[in-house]
């Protein structure tokens, strides 16, 4: 299934191999396509790095050879250049040894000592089609530049990171770029985390090739254009015509994580929003929220009862729309109970998040069953909980943990983070671009379930839905960031961006 048009390819390394091999087949010669790519590095090295010697490392692939043609570039502009080699002459090949042979001087074997009195690196150790943990005197080259603190400019990827996926095989041996050059096409692993968090500022540059995005499962999530079908209220509408929400959640000490669901779906545009929440804690969110319906639950002590499922099932049979639950709910014995309950037998869509998850901690394939559509919001740590696998896996593998819980659940898979990542059972994923650090901040996931349910109501594909809620909620952060300055942004700074982060992508995508 091909990707929709509100996102744009990022195609793998198989694919861009084929790229290369298609231009050539047809009359361009792999020296060509080198010197246009070393010209694209040694422009953005020059423009990026401090004045002073540059030292390139190279490799004996193709990334070494685009290394060659920039080295060559900047000593002709005039910029002193040492070339440092991890390997001998006699194992470059190809379009790599032709340019090796073009350079003024010969290359000398990397030595740490090299680097000294350097202003600036360029990383053409390893490309794209090497997986696995840099080795030998690769790996001892990457391990002196990362000592060196020198500002890197890496070509294609950083040393040490997938491409295709973002995972770093070995966290102590891997570039940190200020920036990433890369060729034809964005490669995923530098817009997925870790990976993103090594490649600095992205620039690609165009060297003639054409990539075939038929076949592309991972997109990244920046333009505007999603946010396009999103209806908007006419004459004839009334608020049951603009989606009803059910927001499920709350407990004591946890009111406020609910209230911020609910609200961010008013405001994202839902007609009708209902908060179910614990009958003793009701006064409190009678008065937090003055443009919601409430619902008491039964509860203990402020905690969910198992028995309060079947009147959450009620109002939804009732009045149908979307439900949202998990936000505030605490995880007690008899609010997880009454979660997993709500969960399976609801036959409304549903948003999951927060506490709702772990009633399926590590039995995400019980949600499969479920007829209506399912989008699930974790972090990492919720994710972790659902496969069973813990945090610091999913963080080190975060397009195959998103894959794989969307698979075994049957749901939209929602992967929160600078690089939040949305999955399908069928292995497409979005990447968002990020770039909005006021989001850091306790509310803003309940915030992002919010605005989920209310474009789930509003009757976007779930996909698209969740999707369009992500683009939503990173231009609010960026907007609620413009008034408070990113350190000052809290959750309903967030709430208060979002009609106008809404309207103004709407427009900005119909130009």
């Amino acid at each position: 299934m091909t990707l929709p048009e509100w996102v744009t390819p990022l195609p793998s390394s198989a694919a861009m191999r084929a790229a290369d091999a298609a231009a050539i087949a047809a009359g361009t010669p792999g020296t060509a396509l080198m010197e246009r790519a070393g010209s694209g590095l040694a422009m953005l090295a020059a423009h990026l790095l401090p004045d002073g010697p540059i030292a390139v490392l190279c490799g004996k692939g193709n990334n070494g050879g685009d290394g060659f043609v920039a080295a060559r570039l900047l000593h002709a502009a005039g910029r002193d250049v040492r070339v440092l080699t991890t390997s001998v002459a006699e194992d470059s090949t190809g379009d790599a040894a032709h340019n090796l042979a073009r350079l003024a001087t010969r290359p000398r074997p990397f030595d740490p000592a090299a680097l000294e009195g350097c202003t600036g690196a360029i990383d053409a150790l390893l490309g794209t089609g090497v997986t696995g943990a840099p080795r030998g005197a690769v790996a001892r080259a990457v391990r002196a530049l990362r000592a060196s603190k020198l500002p890197v400019v890496a070509c294609d990827v950083p040393s040490g990171v997938d491409a295709d996926t973002g995972a770093i095989p070995d966290p102590e041996i891997v570039v940190q770029a200020v920036a990433t050059v890369t060729f034809a096409a964005a490669k995923p692993g530098l817009w997925i985390a870790p990976g993103k968090l090594h490649a600095g500022a992205v620039h690609v540059v165009d060297i003639g090739v054409r990539v075939d995005a038929a076949d592309a499962q991972i997109g990244l999530l920046a333009d505007d254009d999603v946010l396009d079908d999103l209806p908007s209220r006419s004459a004839s509408s009334t608020k049951f015509t603009q989606g009803h929400v059910v927001a499920c959640g709350g407990s004591r000490g946890l009111t406020g994580a609910v209230c911020l669901t609910a609200q961010a779906a008013a405001r994202a545009g839902a007609g009708y929003v209902t908060a179910c929440v614990p009958r003793s804690l009701e006064a409190i969110f009678e008065v937090k929220l003055t443009e919601v319906m409430t619902r008491a639950l039964a509860d203990a002590d402020g905690s969910l009862l198992a028995d309060a499922a079947h009147v959450v099932l009620d109002v939804v049979a009732a009045r149908g729309g979307v439900l949202t639950l998990g936000g505030g709910l605490g995880r007690s014995d008899g609010a997880l109970a009454c979660a997993r309950v709500i969960a399976l037998r609801a036959a409304a869509p549903l948003v999951l998040d927060a506490d709702a998850i772990a009633a399926f901690a590590g039995d995400p394939d019980a949600l499969i069953t479920r007829t209506a559509p399912t989008i699930i919001t974790p972090h990492a740590g919720e994710l972790g909980r659902l496969l069973g696998t813990g945090s610091a896996a999913v963080d080190a593998h975060r397009l195959d943990s998103v894959r794989e819980a969307a698979r075994r659940a049957g749901a939209i898979v929602v992967l929160k983070g600078d690089d939040t990542l949305v999955a399908t059972p069928d292995g497409r994923v979005a990447v968002s671009e990020g770039g909005a650090p006021a989001l850091a901040t306790a509310g803003t996931g309940d915030v992002l379930t919010g605005v989920c349910g209310a474009f789930l109501a509003a009757g976007l594909e779930p996909w698209h839905a969740a999707c369009a809620a992500v683009r939503a909620h990173l231009l609010a952060g960026r907007g609620a960031a413009a008034v408070h300055g990113p350190d000052g942004v809290i959750a309903g700074d967030v709430i208060d961006a979002l009609a106008g982060a809404i309207a103004s992508g709407r427009y900005a995508g119909r130009q």
